[in-house]
């Protein structure tokens, strides 16, 4: 019941992001940029019990995550700029998120080993 009580409130959230993106574009496009999907994931990782030192791994990873996911929205925005069909434009958005993350990895590496 917890399940589908989650569900149904980050579903709504998610449907009023998406009627405002509808009727205001850029103001929706603002408001998706709020990081959602992380502050819904903390609270019900709280709610949930979870310790502080897990939601600050949590909250450490989204903020590993988060230059790979500008890059996959420059991307796909470059790529529809210059009409690239939607699909393809996501293709190439997930692929730069993916060579953008494995690069970070590898320099997060380098730089550990010189520590």
């Amino acid at each position: 019941m917890y399940m589908i009580g989650k569900i149904i409130v980050s579903s709504i959230i998610i449907g009023i992001v998406t009627e405002i993106a509808r009727r205001f574009p850029t103001y929706g496009g603002i408001v998706a940029a709020l990081p959602l999907v992380s502050l819904l994931s903390i609270i019900w990782l709280h709610v949930q019990g979870e310790q502080t030192t897990t939601l600050s791994k949590f909250i450490l990873g989204v903020l590993l995550g988060f230059p790979a996911s500008a890059v996959l929205l420059l991307i796909t925005y470059i790529s529809l700029k210059n009409s690239i069909h939607l699909v393809i434009s996501i293709c190439f958005g997930i692929g730069g998120w993916f060579a953008f993350l494995l690069i970070q990895e590898v320099m997060l590496k380098y730089v550990a080993e010189k520590m």
